[in-house]
């Protein structure tokens, strides 16, 4: 099996807190026909160059019915500024139209194979993955951004369409794992194209 999951695959429920002082599972998204859950953070300068771009993505999205969720699984003990303290702080202070959940045991990072914050996954209403990789081509730095893969895999599959481009590689920092180096990665972690 991949470390990552692959197209056609179902999400993998989790049981994690989010910064609104809630608890979320899968099923508390039933009602919404399309699921977008990304792997994120506090400190990823990828992140912090496409949290806008993101935030304008999930406004336009959100009122067709699309429900998205950010998930910090980055240790702490390896940047401090990852800690849900901070999630909490960031959330305040930005106001995401997005839960922030908090991954503090990373078994959903391994679940779904996280590569790198931030890393998109779109499921559609049977909650099967129909597209998994980036953002936007330029994630650091949005302004040399040429193509949004969210918004257009999005826009495909709200029409009804086949997604055109299904699987690209995530652009970010790798996921931080608790007791290994900052830039380690696990073996069966790749590319995925």
């Amino acid at each position: 099996m991949a470390f990552t999951l692959e197209i056609g695959q179902k999400a993998p429920d989790f049981s994690l807190p989010a910064t609104d002082g809630s608890v979320y599972s899968l099923a508390h998204f039933d009602e919404f026909p399309v699921l977008v859950i990304f792997f994120t953070c506090n400190h990823c300068p990828y992140v912090i160059g496409s949290d806008e771009v993101t935030r304008a993505t999930a406004e336009k999205f959100i009122p067709q019915g699309v429900q998205f969720i950010g998930i910090n699984s980055n240790s702490p003990n390896t940047y401090e500024e990852d800690s849900f303290h901070h999630m909490v702080e960031r959330m305040d202070q930005l106001q995401f139209p997005w839960l922030y959940l908090h991954d503090a045991s990373q078994d959903v990072a391994r679940a779904y194979g996280a590569l790198r914050t931030p890393h998109f996954y779109v499921f559609d209403k049977d909650r099967k993955l129909v597209y998994t990789g980036r953002g936007v081509d330029s994630p650091r730095d949005t302004s040399q951004m040429a193509i949004n893969d969210l918004e257009n895999a999005l826009t495909e599959l709200l029409a009804g369409k086949l997604i055109t481009t299904p699987v690209t590689n995530p652009i970010g920092c790798n996921v931080k794992w608790d007791g290994e180096d900052a830039h380690w990665m696990p073996a069966d972690a790749c590319d995925l194209i």
